[in-house]
């Protein structure tokens, strides 16, 4: 049996396999030549202590003890006769995930998506950052890879509830991720490195006998009888057209906000639900900041990656809390719809940016919105909207970000200039204060005086405060039956991932795909 051991080492260490060779042996009882394959389980990095060091879990094998790897998932895909066929709409982590699950099921998978490729939605996001030009189908929400593709990448779940997390993970590498995702604590590609595995995934998809299709707009359902037949999607390249697609199945995996899924679903009388969500701002600081706080360092071993952090405290019984911490990231404008401002964060794979940001955002449950229940189901996507408009309208009409210093922030008071920023578009001063909702405003204030205590250094000239972000999660949910997944009154409709409301990220998204690909197989 092999032998499962923690090893500690110094970042500097940290990929010396001469090293950790000879610090398995050591603890083993085995010489050198006496171990036949070291196995890394796991790798979190310990920034507890003044000297940060990396414990890795390990699994280390005699000679005579056989490791065995594990096959390529992929080696088990063939291609797929159509003989039945399931649409996906979307085109990310959600629907690519379900659409792998559904060709290892030997169902055709038809995916529909109202932005563009990969390659292709670079030029949008140009547009969007250099002139502030929004595109409403295709942004840093809309497209292939969905929303992750180019804000970040991060792959950290605590949803192992959800199922095999190593899976989904496994299936990335097998794409062209680099294999330390399978045993980093907090893995993460980055967005100049997504995109690129993103493809592959499309190219699998087709491969085995799926369809990818682009530019396909959902604008209705064809229904009969209290079931699901297919949908119809308006083009909206070059040459426009309508097209009608028939499946025996449809994933509705549209992402968080596709508002006019819902709007449809609603006009058909197919149930839909107002849900908490959470908004708030996104906070800048100097990554070197950020490092000498969490590394205790003047400066940063070369060794060491771009720190980060988490926060959360309680503000009158809600949450606030740090969320897409990005270390040497960037912010990005996040619109899908002129006159609204939405920003995120992400990071390159190198994560070598001289800024960090976070989304700092409190919880909005329905008894804050008493005001918007004339909206029903939509009070919350209405509340959402509504703040982002009301952002934009303070500002030039452009995309720069309404922004205070974080100690002006708190004072409730005007920032006579701004620090330097990431986000290309810049920032202005604006009176956020006044601009975000009071209950809003009054939570995040608190939240971040409290943050200031609970991380020294943190509260500071120079951070910075720009809103809005508000797409942390869809405010609808569509329910769906917790044993068949299928929606409740539409036979063979199946809500997916986070536009379901089902998800929280990239890899909890993949894995709610995966999950329903398996309740589709079952129900057709």
């Amino acid at each position: 049996m092999p032998q499962l051991l923690e090893i500690v080492l110094l970042p500097h260490e940290r990929d010396n396999e001469a090293l950790l060779l000879q610090k398995a042996a050591r603890q083993s009882g085995l010489r050198p030549d006496q171990i036949a394959h070291i196995e890394i389980l796991k790798s979190s990095l310990d920034a507890r202590t003044r000297h940060a060091v990396y414990r890795l879990r390990v699994e280390v094998y005699a000679q005579g003890e056989i490791f065995t790897p594990e096959p390529a998932i992929l080696d088990g895909f063939k291609p797929v006769d159509g003989a039945k066929t399931v649409l996906i709409i979307g085109a990310g982590p959600a629907g690519y995930f379900a659409a792998l699950e559904l060709l290892e099921k030997g169902i055709k998978p038809i995916v529909l998506d109202r932005g563009k490729d990969a390659q292709s939605r670079r030029r949008d996001l140009r547009a969007i950052q250099q002139f502030g030009e929004v595109n409403p189908h295709s942004n840093y929400c809309f497209g292939e890879g969905g929303a992750g593709t180019y804000s970040d990448g991060k792959l950290y779940t605590r949803s192992i509830k959800r199922g095999n997390v190593y899976k989904a993970l496994k299936l990335l590498v097998e794409h062209g991720s680099k294999s330390d995702i399978l045993t980093e604590a907090h893995p993460h590609i980055g967005s100049n490195k997504l995109p690129g595995v993103v493809q592959n995934i499309h190219a699998t998809i087709e491969k085995y006998g799926g369809e990818v299709h682009f530019e396909q707009f959902v604008t209705d359902f064809i229904l009969k009888n209290e079931r699901i037949l297919g949908v119809v999607t308006q083009e909206v390249g070059e040459k426009p057209g309508t097209s009608e697609w028939l499946a025996d199945a449809v994933i509705v995996a549209t992402g968080h906000s596709a508002r006019d899924i819902y709007r449809l679903l609603h006009r058909h009388n197919i149930r839909i639900e107002s849900k908490p969500f959470a908004l708030g701002v996104r906070v800048e600081h100097p990554q070197s900041l950020i490092d000498e706080i969490q590394y205790k360092q003047n400066q940063r071993d070369e060794n060491l990656p771009a720190a980060s952090y988490s926060l959360v405290c309680q503000i009158a019984g809600r949450g606030v809390f740090s969320f897409c911490m990005c270390p040497g990231g960037l912010i990005v404008p996040a619109a899908t719809a002129p006159g609204e401002i939405v920003v995120n964060g992400m990071s390159m794979s190198r994560r070598d940016s001289p800024y960090a940001n976070s989304g700092v955002v409190t919880s909005v449950e329905v008894e804050d919105l008493a005001p918007w229940q004339k909206h029903g189901v939509f009070a919350a996507m209405e509340f959402q909207s509504e703040v982002e408009r009301r952002l934009f309208a303070a500002g030039d009409g452009s995309q720069k970000g309404p922004a205070l210093r974080l100690p002006d922030f708190i004072a409730g008071k005007m920032s006579n200039r701004l620090p330097g920023t990431s986000y290309i578009p810049g920032f202005y001063p604006a009176p956020l204060y006044d601009l975000l909702p009071p209950f809003i405003y009054k939570r995040l204030r608190e939240g971040l005086s409290q943050f200031g205590k609970q991380m020294r250094g943190y509260y500071t000239e120079e951070a910075t405060v720009v809103a809005t972000e508000s797409r942390t999660s869809s405010p609808v949910r569509i329910p769906r039956d917790p044993v068949t997944l299928m929606h409740p009154e539409m036979e063979r409709l199946f809500p997916c991932g986070e536009g379901g409301g089902y998800a929280g990220g990239i890899i909890s998204a993949a894995m709610d795909g995966q999950n329903v690909a398996r309740a589709v197989a079952l129900a057709i």
